[in-house]
């Protein structure tokens, strides 16, 4: 490994995360560097709303979910834990976006976010509400910031979803 180098990728389990997991890890192995995998998570109902009524054991289960929802999302994307990589899976409490951008404070560091894309009106909503974790970083981080792009599989599978494209068309191309 180079020193201290890290390539932190913020991760949720959602395909768009995934293809920035991926990509993280291509360059953290290109830099000999420490890839962190970071899932951060809220209470349900956000902070404040757990602040007004605060139960310890719930708390612990959110946390504990978090932890197995970044366990899944390393085992979706690589099997496991990646092979040849140091890797140091962090679960977080906080907004996505000031967790990422607080723990990708050194020069040398990489912070990988998804591009993501809401198409739901929840997430759209949520998006306009709380801003994208992407731009956060962008406009927040003291390193620099890669921005991956949606991987064309998960346009293709909208496609597919909303009938725009035949299955025989994907298998074909």
């Amino acid at each position: 490994m180079s020193g201290d180098a890290r390539v932190i990728v913020g991760v949720s389990g959602s395909l768009h995360s995934l293809t920035a997991l991926h990509r993280a890890a291509e360059e953290a192995r290109a830099r000999q560097a420490l890839l962190v995998p970071v899932l951060a998570w809220t209470p349900v109902g956000g902070e404040r709303s757990y602040r007004a009524r605060p139960c310890p054991p719930l708390l612990r289960a959110w946390q504990d979910a978090a932890e197995a929802r970044l366990e899944s999302a390393l085992g979706q994307a690589f099997g496991g834990l990646p092979i040849g990589l140091s890797v140091r899976p962090l679960v977080m409490r906080g907004e996505a976006g000031p967790v990422l951008t607080e723990l990708a404070d050194r020069p040398g560091d990489l912070l990988v976010v998804s591009a993501g894309q809401h198409a739901s009106v929840r997430g759209r909503l949520r998006r306009l509400v709380r801003g994208s974790v992407a731009r956060h970083c962008l406009d927040h981080a003291r390193c620099g910031v890669l921005v991956v792009p949606p991987s064309g599989l998960h346009e293709d599978l909208r496609a597919l979803h909303r009938g725009e494209v035949d299955l025989r068309e994907l298998i074909a191309a």
